[in-house]
């Protein structure tokens, strides 16, 4: 009875600390399971890493993207530490004219509209009647000077329903700026 398996919480931890030769003399002493369990004490902190993996692997993915994107255009910044840093749901990058070149899948999740229907767009079609002439007008001077700002902007989904997006714009450069990327997230 008290080596009944399911009893054993924290078993793994104990016997991938075994040598092989511990291992041998105590595997005999183990019953295994007669149905399937799962270990429900464990399963919050299982799904915890799980997410935060998820999160870690779709960062690694676009910066992975970006940087195909950088040495194609030969752009020199090192935005490495950018993209570990920000919480961001959207990448958007558009050219010097502020089309769209790329997003990631996270701004179809955001917006509802598809990487395919943004390309070539710029992101002017997220505006709306509520989206204010001020903030348009910041923007649209922060992209003039070509030096990284951070504003809040109303923008509609496909929807028609309006949320607050903050972006983090920072210019692209190789000699001179010839791209921008938005590193983007609903707040409220």
């Amino acid at each position: 009875m008290k080596n009944k398996l399911e009893d054993m919480v924290g078993l793994d931890f104990y016997l991938s600390n075994l040598s092989e030769k511990e291992y041998k003399k105590i595997e005999n002493r183990i019953s295994t399971l007669n149905s399937s369990m799962m270990p429900l004490l464990s399963w919050d902190f299982f799904m915890d890493n799980y997410h935060k993996k998820i999160i870690e692997s779709r960062k690694n993915k676009e910066l992975l993207h970006f940087q195909s994107l950088a040495k194609k255009y030969n752009w020199k910044n090192n935005l490495k530490q950018e993209f570990s840093v920000n919480d961001y749901e959207a990448l958007v990058i558009t050219d010097a004219q502020q089309k769209i070149i790329w997003v990631n899948e996270g701004f179809s999740t955001m917006t509802g509209y598809s990487k395919k229907f943004a390309i070539n767009k710029t992101p002017k079609f997220l505006q709306g009647e509520k989206t204010s002439t001020e903030t348009k007008n910041r923007i649209k001077e922060n992209l003039t000077n070509n030096k990284p700002f951070k504003e809040v902007i109303i923008n509609y989904r496909k929807d028609k329903t309006s949320y607050n997006c903050e972006v983090k714009i920072i210019p692209l450069y190789n000699k001179e700026v010839t791209h921008f990327i938005a590193f983007e997230k609903e707040v409220i």
